[in-house]
């Protein structure tokens, strides 16, 4: 690529990432009331997508075998974590950490 290219695609991926993360605030200032389904897809949203992701971690693990055991036990290990510190943060760099151990073992 050239430098002007360089320069335009940089240009590009700064405008598109500006105006993702400013647009909502223009939508939907401070002072108006939030529409309540966007309140509603606030609240299901989450877990939704961390349902996703679980299902999408576990698509190609094998159960029938001691292969599944590191996702199985990093996953209830990590929701008995949550549920008793309720840190995100922990959770997930405890987890992390949890199944790369296991799963190279």
């Amino acid at each position: 690529m050239t430098i002007e290219q360089h320069i335009i695609t940089i240009l590009a991926v700064t405008a598109g990432t500006s105006i993702t993360r400013f647009f909502p605030f223009f939508i939907f200032p401070e002072n108006k009331k939030t529409p309540d389904y966007i309140t509603y897809f606030g609240v299901v949203l989450p877990p939704a997508v961390i349902g996703l992701l679980i299902v999408y971690c576990l698509k190609d693990a094998v159960f029938t075998s001691m292969h599944g055991l590191p996702e199985v036990l990093v996953i209830f290990f990590v929701a008995a974590l949550h549920k008793w510190k309720k840190n995100m943060f922990l959770s997930l760099t405890v987890g992390t950490i949890l199944y790369m151990i296991w799963a190279q073992y």
